[in-house]
């Protein structure tokens, strides 16, 4: 690897960007910038939206935890919910701290900036917009579903697919990406999208105006972490080459790699998953619909807890590899 630090913007949102942050944060000759999407809106975060008009802290502050080399202490402290006090309960110590932080500095940006500086965060963490927003979804028969809470978790056992999805700002005429974004990936030697469910976590930060314009004259290479098992609701019965076209579409280019975990879950938590109508995700790496992408498959498999996510450490493993082999 070259001796200057190769820039790395992340962009997602969730627990599949905390994964992947986790891991990154121990690398070195890195320079990490992660871009985190805005339309959580449930639970603790989504009340804090509505009651206080902020924007929703919980995904960035699992960024923020996940780059903090305290972050198992910070985890248990700042993960850990109210019970006592009825405005509190359920609210959580890290989302409440943020929403004072931004308070009290006057924006978002810099509350954030505050409590990364207070855990020593290894990065810098971006809202993709301070814009405030809500997340729409128009499945295949032009029926629409709000908020990304809704979204991601559907009602009953069966639903249209979603054809699209779209933000609608709550207090202007449009929205508008924040300016250190498009610096960021203007500027980056790596653009690493997901893990992360495809409609609710990743595409929402391009559906941003002025990512995907960015992301189409970046100089970067742009890969895409394809997520482990299929989700009921958004990539219901997807191959890996769906989840790939799906990203395309919404970038207009092509991304330069895939990155493919190639560790199957034994067959009883398959089992346990379908019946969540979830599924692996296979991809056939000598299929020539592939093209000229790079495909970098590894096992990258954890499934502690009897749940299937990235490994942190071999994940960032990988993307130490091809990061060596690209400055070879």
């Amino acid at each position: 690897m070259k001796n200057e630090h190769q820039k790395l913007v992340t962009i997602g949102g969730g627990s599949g960007q905390f994964a992947l942050l986790s891991g990154l944060r121990d690398l070195d000759g890195i320079k990490i910038t992660a871009v985190v999407s805005m339309v959580d809106s449930g639970g603790s975060t989504g009340r804090l939206r509505d009651e206080l008009g902020i924007l929703p802290p919980g995904d960035v502050l699992k960024c923020i935890l996940a780059l903090s080399p305290h972050r198992n202490i910070a985890r248990v402290l700042f993960l850990k919910r109210f019970v006592q006090d009825r405005r509190l309960q359920g609210h959580n110590a890290g989302n409440m701290l943020l929403t004072i932080l931004s308070q009290y500095t006057g924006s978002f940006p810099a509350g954030v900036q505050a409590l990364s500086e207070i855990l020593d965060a290894k990065g810098t963490i971006l809202p993709v917009t301070t814009d405030r927003a809500t997340l729409v979804a128009e499945l295949t028969g032009g029926k629409h579903v709000y908020g990304e809470t809704a979204i991601d978790m559907p009602r009953g056992t069966q639903r249209e697919k979603i054809r699209n999805v779209f933000l609608v700002p709550h207090h202007s005429d449009s929205i508008s990406v924040y300016p250190p974004v498009i610096e960021a990936i203007n500027s980056a030697d790596y653009v690493i999208i997901g893990p992360g469910d495809l409609f609710t976590s990743i595409i929402p930060n391009i559906i941003v105006p002025g990512v995907k314009e960015a992301l189409q004259k970046s100089s970067a290479k742009i890969l895409y972490t394809v997520n482990i098992m299929t989700k009921f609701g958004e990539t219901h019965n997807f191959t890996g080459i769906d989840f790939v076209t799906k990203l395309e579409e919404c970038i207009g280019r092509q991304v330069d790699g895939v990155i493919f975990n190639t560790k199957k879950p034994h067959k009883k938590l398959l089992a346990q998953y379908l019946k969540q109508k979830a599924e692996f995700v296979e991809i056939d790496d000598k299929d020539e619909c592939w093209k000229n992408r790079k495909i970098y498959a590894s096992n990258m498999l954890d499934i502690s807890g009897s749940i299937v996510r990235h490994n942190s450490r071999k994940l960032a493993s990988l993307v130490q590899e091809i990061i060596s082999q690209n400055n070879d």
